[in-house]
């Protein structure tokens, strides 16, 4: 069973799960599959009074607040604490890092895993319960908060998928795994892409300013 926490989700220290470096991309029904978005990591938490967005390597973004703002009103005041990316969407439905850098394009958050719910800790449930737990909160996508794509066995298919739409890469998770320093990650990058450098050193995140922040009214 999930460990029971505090009401508080800042005072939960987390370590984050970094992927590690892999050549090749690789089949097996024991994974999951998830592209690589052109953004910044960072850990979303919810409460019943607002939403914080905290960002690796103490950046500071602007437009938060308001999607602070947006992404409480969808989870409806849940308490909840999600890991994933920070994008800024082009027109296309595209993400892209500049745009996220300069304050342009449509900012959302993109989950790719869910840490807590309502005050359990579920970093001890394997990933794959944790992702049917992520669809349950989130079964429908919006324009602030979404799931990132999540495709079981076939990791080859979706690697030659992100090459032809020229994106980052995949990254491989072991289905099995819980959140720790035991789980395996791995990050599959598509060697024709590029993106711009990322100012955010992928370490923890920062505490959260008051621009990453946002109070229900």
């Amino acid at each position: 069973m999930p460990t029971t926490l505090s009401s508080d989700p800042a005072q939960i220290p987390i370590d984050l799960v970094h992927p590690i470096r892999r050549p090749d991309a690789f089949d097996d029904p024991d994974w999951i599959f998830e592209p690589m978005y052109d953004g910044l990591r960072g850990l979303l938490h919810s409460t019943s009074t607002g939403c914080e967005i905290r960002m690796a390597g103490d950046v500071q973004l602007d437009g938060l607040t308001d999607l602070c703002e947006r992404v409480h009103a969808v989870l409806n005041g849940r308490e909840a604490i999600l890991d994933g990316e920070m994008v800024a969407l082009d027109r296309a439905g595209r993400p892209v890092l500049r745009d996220l850098i300069a304050g342009r394009g449509a900012a959302a958050f993109a989950a790719f895993d869910l840490i807590q719910l309502d005050g359990h800790d579920l970093r001890v449930l394997p990933l794959g319960e944790r992702k049917r737990k992520l669809v349950e909160l989130l079964p429908k996508d919006t324009g602030p908060l979404y799931k990132i794509l999540t495709i079981e066995e076939y990791g080859r298919a979706l690697f030659e998928a992100t090459r032809k739409l020229d994106l980052e890469g995949i990254v491989a998770k072991r289905k099995g795994d819980t959140y720790g320093p035991a789980a395996k990650w791995f990050s599959i990058r598509n060697p024709t892409y590029y993106r711009v450098s990322n100012p955010a050193s992928r370490t923890s995140p920062a505490p959260v300013t008051k621009r990453a922040r946002s109070e229900a009214r």
